[in-house]
C-alpha cells in the first residue's frame, strides 16, 4: 500500500470517527448543570447495590463487562512479553553482581517497602468504599516489591519475588473475574451480574461482587506488572549475548 493510499484511508476514518465524536459532544449536558442523567443514575445504582464509591460501582458493577476486557488486555500483555522475552538459545545468562548503596538508602527502602505493602492492601480492600480500588492498589503493590531492587539490587529483589507463584496467581485471578460472571448466570441472572448479599453499606462486606472483583484485579494487576517487569529486568541484568560474552562486555 502506498503512502497516498493510506492517507487517504487514514483521512476517511478520522471524518467519520470526528462525525460520530461530535454528534455525541452535541448532546452532553451543558456545562455546569446540574442535570447529569448518567452521573445521576450511577449514583443511584450504586447506593442501591450499597457500595460507597460510585467509580468501583461502575467499573465492577455497572460495567464489569468492559473490566473484564481491561483485565484481559492486561493479562494478554504479560503472556505476549512472556512469549517475546524468553530466553533464547543464543542468550547466556550470568549471575547479577552485587552491588552497593548508602546505608540510608537501605534504611529508607527497608522502611518503606513494608509500609508501601500496607497501603496497597489497603487500596485494594477498601476499593468499594473510598477512592483507589484494584488497578490502583495493585500497582501500588508492584511498586512496593520493587523498592527492593530500587534501595538494593537485582538480587535482593529476586529473593523478594516468587515469581513461579506470582504467574500462577496473575492466571487464577484472571480467571476468577469470569467465573464470578457465570455465577450470575448460573443465578439466574445475568453475565456478572451482583449476586451476593450486598452488606451493610459503607462496610467493608458492603457491595455483594464489587469487592470480590476488585480484588481478583487488585491480585491480576500486581502479579501481572512484577512478571512483565521481571521479563525486562532479567534482559535487561542477567541475559547476554554470545558477541557480549565473547569480547566480555558487561
Amino acid at each position: 500500500m502506498t503512502a497516498r493510499a493510506r492517507l487517504v484511508m487514514f483521512s476517511v476514518a478520522a471524518t467519520v470517527i470526528a462525525a460520530f465524536f461530535v454528534a455525541a459532544c452535541a448532546r452532553l449536558p451543558t456545562f455546569g448543570t446540574p442535570d447529569h442523567p448518567y452521573g445521576d443514575r450511577a449514583v443511584a445504582a450504586a447506593l442501591t447495590h450499597r457500595t460507597a464509591n460510585v467509580v468501583s460501582s461502575v467499573n465492577f458493577d455497572i460495567r464489569a463487562f468492559d473490566t473484564l476486557g481491561e483485565e484481559s488486555i492486561l493479562f494478554g500483555t504479560v503472556l505476549g512479553a512472556t512469549l517475546l522475552l524468553r530466553r533464547a538459545r543464543d542468550e547466556r545468562h550470568r549471575r547479577a553482581e552485587a552491588e552497593r548503596a548508602a546505608p540510608t538508602t537501605r534504611l529508607f527502602g527497608a522502611l518503606l517497602l513494608p509500609v508501601t505493602l500496607v497501603v496497597g492492601v489497603y487500596i485494594v480492600a477498601h476499593g468499594q468504599l473510598s477512592p483507589g480500588g484494584g488497578f490502583q492498589g495493585g500497582v501500588v503493590l508492584a511498586t512496593a516489591l520493587h523498592l527492593a531492587y530500587v534501595a538494593a539490587d537485582y538480587r535482593a529483589l529476586k529473593r523478594l519475588r516468587p515469581l513461579t507463584v506470582l504467574d500462577v496467581a496473575d492466571s487464577l485471578a484472571a480467571a476468577s473475574f469470569s467465573l464470578v460472571g457465570l455465577a450470575g448466570l448460573i443465578a439466574g441472572g445475568a453475565f456478572l451480574a451482583n449476586v451476593l448479599p450486598l452488606g451493610t453499606f459503607n462496610e467493608i462486606t458492603s457491595g455483594g461482587t464489587v469487592p470480590v472483583l476488585n480484588a481478583a484485579v487488585g491480585v491480576e494487576v500486581a502479579s501481572g506488572l512484577i512478571a512483565l517487569l521481571a521479563h525486562f529486568l532479567d534482559q535487561a541484568v542477567e541475559l547476554t549475548d554470545p558477541d557480549d560474552h565473547k569480547t566480555g562486555e558487561r
